[in-house]
């Protein structure tokens, strides 16, 4: 059984994600302060439900410092729509977000989604997938696929778990277009139609990784997706 640490300081929304969850067959686990889930946090846990606004810790406090104990998928609940709040959660290592207020088997989706990823990483890794591949894209960018290492200039790039991940499946196709829907599906396993919520999400996730690897890398095609411009 998958285990879920939920980290919501409303109880009424803590119990209401637990309920929820454990329904859907997930062992949950719920705590209401930010220093008691760094506490509670351990290699049991599969994902966390992490609020952005708690008390003790902050959510991106929270964020930064289970993923600098070990990588976990982490789904970040903000009461704002203020992009630039979003922005900063996935920079700090967030995986995807909701804003409040939102439907039960939207949550249950993007976990799903969430947890297929990590699933898929396994065994990707397991099979040897891409140990040596490096790729070139121009410009002083470079990829190593195996070892999950960026480098632009000749410095390293430290990019979140997603954020590689977008960008290799950019870099898979250089100068052409990859939709949302095959973004979706790719770097976050997702396997239905997407929600429009999931579509900003990968807007959001260009807009980090542009800032990192440089604005111009990355071409919008309106309506459609993004493209990987080749050097």
């Amino acid at each position: 059984m998958q285990r879920v640490l939920v980290v919501e300081d409303d109880p009424v929304i803590a119990d209401a994600l637990r309920r929820r969850l454990e329904a859907e067959g997930f062992a949950v686990e719920v705590c209401h302060d930010g220093r008691v889930a760094v506490e509670r946090f351990d290699d049991s846990v599969d994902l966390l439900v992490l609020d952005v606004m708690l008390p003790g810790l902050d959510g991106l406090e929270v964020c930064r410092r289970v993923q600098a104990q070990r990588p976990v998928p982490v789904l970040m609940l903000t009461a704002r729509a203020d992009e630039t709040d979003r922005l900063i959660g996935l920079g700090v290592g967030a995986d995807d977000y909701l804003t409040k207020p939102f439907s039960p088997r939207e949550l249950v989706a993007r976990v799903r989604a969430l947890l297929r990823r990590v699933q898929r990483a396994e065994e990707l890794a397991r099979a040897k997938v891409s140990r040596s591949e490096q790729l070139d894209l121009g410009k002083g960018l470079m990829v190593d696929v195996g070892g999950r290492r960026v480098e632009l200039s000749g410095q390293e790039v430290h990019l979140t778990r997603t954020e590689f991940d977008l960008l290799h499946a950019l870099a898979q196709r250089p100068g052409r277009v990859v939709t949302r829907e095959q973004m979706l599906a790719e770097v976050w396993a997702w396997p239905d139609p997407p929600t429009s919520g999931a579509s900003r999400t990968v807007d959001s996730h260009v807009k980090t990784l542009r800032r990192k690897i440089g604005p111009e890398r990355i071409r919008t095609v309106h309506g459609v997706g993004y493209a990987l411009e080749p050097s």
